[in-house]
């Protein structure tokens, strides 16, 4: 009898799966029809993320009349491959992807541009602390990123570049961030890493490394990247957005309602917003975290004026792919749903 119910069970879960993925395939068509629609993040407990989850938390979404299930992925570039193949009808990551994604022929564009800095830290493990002093000692070393292709990986080529070293001199490791980041770092395979809070608070809490290079604020950005560095954004596939405007423009007033709350809020008052577990060093560290990466954020979802140029600069100094493409700036981006 135990068999036959286990069997039951697994033909069940199979048929379960199976309709999930059809449900999967063609989402991206009939999506928004019922105002149903998937945002996939690439991180949903990072702050630099934070407006995806907070605006679900405040309710904007349905307030608009929209039902969106938040889905996350540890990096960016494994989010953006859902949006290519239909997955999901958004992605909230970086915008540098977008640029990546014009000069291999794919059309997508940030449609609510949520940050203006990186809100990314390198750190430097305690134990190599002595051994590098500044992105001109990552020669031989190996560093942490979040996952090969993503923006932490773009960031740390260019850091390296910029100060001397070439992108072959050093090695990258995909560590993702939060436990996994925190036990490369505690065990010595990476000697430093990109990271974002609330790993950045752990880090330094548990003094297990220290900041090398903070682009939190936009006069750390300038330093870093002569810059600002647009970072944080809802993209979308430009073909959906220009067949689904209502819907974008639902989305775009509901994540612009949450940048505005946000500017006019504490940290704490944020923290309260947020699900506990995200917390995960504690309430204290988890405010701390949001207060520091709080400058990053735009007010209206707006993107910098000078921002696009910088990115572009930024990814043409190591990428082979961009180096001599062409790109249409003003197609990797649209202001026309966030000024209404």
């Amino acid at each position: 009898m135990r068999t036959q119910l286990k069997i039951s069970a697994a033909v069940a879960a199979a048929a379960l799966a199976l309709t999930g993925l059809t449900a999967c395939g063609d989402s991206s068509s009939g999506a928004a029809a019922d105002g149903k629609l998937k945002i996939m993040v690439g991180g949903l407990d990072k702050v630099i993320y934070l407006p995806a989850r907070l605006t679900q938390q405040l309710g904007y979404f349905k307030a608009e009349g929209l039902d969106v299930t938040l889905l996350t992925e540890p990096a960016g570039v494994q989010a953006t491959t859902s949006l290519l193949s239909g997955d999901v009808q958004g992605v909230v990551g970086f915008y540098d992807h977008t640029l990546d994604l014009q000069a291999k022929n794919k059309q997508v564009e940030s449609v609510v541009q949520l940050a203006r800095t990186p809100g990314e830290v390198e750190v430097v493990s305690t134990k190599a602390a002595g051994d590098i002093t500044s992105p001109k000692d990552f020669k031989g070393k190996t560093l942490g990123v979040t996952g090969l292709g993503s923006s932490t990986d773009f960031l740390t080529k260019y850091l390296a570049v910029k100060n001397g070293v070439k992108t072959e001199e050093f090695h990258s490791v995909a560590v993702g961030a939060g436990q996994t980041f925190l036990s490369a770092l505690q065990q010595g395979s990476i000697q430093g890493g990109m990271t974002t809070d609330p790993t950045v608070a752990q880090v330094v809490d548990k003094k297990l490394g220290k900041v090398l290079v903070d682009m939190r604020t936009p006069e750390g950005s300038q330093q870093a990247l002569g810059g600002l560095y647009p970072s944080s954004s809802l993209y979308m596939n430009t073909d959906w957005v220009n067949s689904h405007k209502d819907t974008v423009q639902k989305l775009a007033n509901a994540f612009v309602k949450t940048l505005k709350w946000m500017s006019t809020h504490t940290p704490e008052e944020i923290a309260a917003k947020m699900p506990a577990d995200y917390a995960q060093g504690g309430k204290e560290l988890y405010v701390k975290a949001i207060k520091d990466t709080l400058p990053m954020f735009t007010k209206d979802g707006v993107m910098p004026a000078d921002g696009p140029a910088t990115v572009e600069r930024v990814l043409k100094s190591f990428n082979p792919n961009l180096k001599d493409a062409t790109i249409d700036l003003k197609k990797t981006y649209t202001t026309e749903f966030v000024k209404k």
